[in-house]
């Protein structure tokens, strides 16, 4: 018998379709909310949370993943608010993370890295553009060389622009991060299709 999800894992899940939302955003617009980036980087720069309220502030704080997460999930299937290509995103990263769990030696670069730049955000602020520029380089150097990466379709104009383009992958790795957590609480590749209704209805509980 599957275990259906827990309140902590779908808001887990909700983190990733927050930050790949912002994605989709940036990707099409070359705009996304400064306090939703702040949370999604904040909590990618925090490595010893001990609470979902440590990692992320109070839950109104995900209110953009888990609206996402509710139209994408079933809800609303005719609602425009929500890009399809923000559930393909989510998707792709939770099949990324479970690749990069693999990778024990990419896992600590990736770990030093995240602490170089939570010295980095405490002279200057989680959302500075040095801050991003960092975090989007170790992008680069690990998650970029996985056999998958995340196709992320937009505007070219806005895709072209290496502030958005650091922007974007910084907010896909703080999804990976999130999808780590989702994992860690005991979410499973089947909450996502076996139980869908039950992941938004967990988010209620």
């Amino acid at each position: 018998m599957f275990a259906k999800p827990t309140h902590d894992q779908a808001m887990a899940l909700a983190a990733v379709f927050q930050a790949c939302y912002l994605v989709d955003q940036l990707a099409n617009t070359g705009e996304a909310s400064t306090a939703e980036m702040e949370v999604c980087i904040g909590a990618l720069l925090n490595q010893n949370p001990e609470s979902l309220a440590d990692l992320f502030g109070s839950e109104q704080n995900l209110e953009a993943g888990v609206d996402a997460m509710t139209v994408l999930l079933g809800e609303h299937k005719d609602s425009e608010l929500f890009r399809a290509t923000t559930l393909v995103s989510t998707i792709a990263v939770l099949s990324i993370e479970r690749q990069l769990n693999s990778r024990p030696v990419m896992l600590q670069n990736i770990a030093e890295g995240i602490d170089n730049a939570t010295r980095q955000a405490e002279h200057f602020s989680v959302i500075h553009d040095n801050v991003f520029a960092n975090i989007a380089a170790l992008y680069q150097q690990t998650i970029s060389t996985l056999s998958q990466r995340i196709q992320v379709k937009g505007n070219p104009i806005y895709l072209q622009q290496p502030g958005v383009a650091e922007r974007i992958r910084c907010l896909l790795f703080a999804a990976v991060r999130s999808a780590f957590l989702w994992r860690q609480l005991g979410g499973k590749r089947y909450h996502l299709v076996v139980y869908r209704q039950a992941l938004i209805q967990a988010l209620k509980n």
